[in-house]
């Protein structure tokens, strides 16, 4: 999925993948639960890094904190050690509890020495507040949700409403869950990157896309909402290029660029955390012998590595806002999707500027 019509960098290098998902990146898995009743609008997202069982073999990881309003688990210890060893869960700020221990429960019904033999588990579990459209404090997630999500991750995946996006907005208009990835060729193999974010950001008058100010013509229109900047916007990379842990938080710090790209200045109460992860050189929990060799990247040219990010986290982001549909909040107001505000701004105005970006944009 994706954009139906990606923007392409003329400079870079990249082409989008062929689902162009972040599971373009062989062996990784998203799955999606929807809870929609009329006043619970939330759900879960997993993103599942590997197919085999990452806590024996785990995964080097980083993470970057931009903005550091968020109640995320497990991102301490993957700054100190490196190492990812579950499935990331995404969901609404109160579910995030019940989010950990159903993760934890997973973990421990596959790993039977955690905690017995061994040490324990650091459950990977990041959110956004969606309590404007959603009535978070009901905490209606369970944790039967979150492990019938574990259960049914796939390679294919729909974006937008869904899962932990259902009661997210984004500029103001519906966000949700948008992915994109990027293939590159380094000494003539392929390799592929891939983002996946989790949209619930910014004003809608900054919103620019591919440099037509949308935000301000919407703005400016009677029908359009103005809401208060809040929100956060949760990143997830992936890759099977063989970064270390260091190239991984140089690559998660450059997110920020794509977040941005789209109008956002990043606000006190917007909790933006990036989570980096590769699927090469997996680190076992049992190690046979005490040295290992890695594949590695030289820093040289990494600067193709940066312009590949931050092409797939904007690309996320727009993507977010193309497959959004329009839902009622809370207060009973519409949060309309980025498609409905654009043609109702258009049975007004005809923009020519508007016109040729749904074009561009495929809506």
């Amino acid at each position: 999925m994706g954009l139906s019509k990606p923007f392409l960098d003329p400079v870079s290098e990249t082409l989008p993948g062929p689902r162009n998902l972040i599971t373009d990146v062989p062996g990784v898995s998203v799955g999606q639960t929807t809870i929609q009743d009329g006043v619970h609008n939330t759900g879960v997202t997993v993103i599942k890094p590997a197919p085999d069982n990452v806590f024996l073999n785990k995964l080097t990881a980083a993470t970057h904190v931009i903005n550091g309003f968020g109640k995320s688990t497990g991102l301490v210890q993957i700054n100190e050690l490196g190492t990812l060893e579950t499935p990331i869960v995404l969901t609404n700020t109160f579910a995030v509890g019940t989010a950990q221990n159903a993760l934890v429960k997973a973990m421990l019904a596959d790993n039977p020495d955690i905690g017995n033999t061994t040490s324990t588990v650091n459950p990977v579990v990041m959110e956004c507040n969606d309590g404007d459209i959603n009535a978070i404090r009901d905490v209606h997630v369970t944790e039967a949700d979150v492990l019938s999500t574990l259960d049914q991750t796939a390679e294919t995946f729909e974006e937008g409403t869904v899962g932990a996006g259902v009661g997210m907005s984004c500029y103001d208009l519906k966000g949700g869950i948008g992915s994109a990835s990027r293939v590159i060729d380094i000494d003539g193999q392929s390799f592929t990157m891939g983002a996946l974010v989790l949209s619930n950001y910014g004003f809608l008058r900054d919103l620019n896309i591919y440099n037509v100010p949308v935000g301000a013509k919407l703005a400016a229109d009677k029908a359009a909402q103005k809401q208060k900047e809040k929100g956060s916007i949760v990143t997830i990379l992936a890759t099977d290029i063989p970064f270390n842990e260091r190239q991984l938080t140089r690559i998660a710090k450059r997110a920020s660029v794509g977040i941005t790209r789209t109008g956002a200045f990043i606000g006190n109460g917007s909790g933006e955390i990036v989570l980096a992860f590769s699927t090469a050189n997996r680190i076992p929990h049992y190690p046979k012998t005490e040295l290992t060799t890695h594949a590695a990247i030289s820093d040289d040219k990494f600067d193709r590595y940066f312009r590949m990010t931050v092409a797939v986290v904007e690309e996320a982001v727009l993507s977010v806002l193309t497959h959004a549909t329009t839902v009622t909040d809370r207060k009973g107001q519409p949060r309309l999707s980025l498609t409905d505000a654009l043609d109702q701004y258009q049975t007004t105005y005809q923009d020519n500027d508007i016109a040729r970006l749904q074009q561009q944009l495929g809506i």
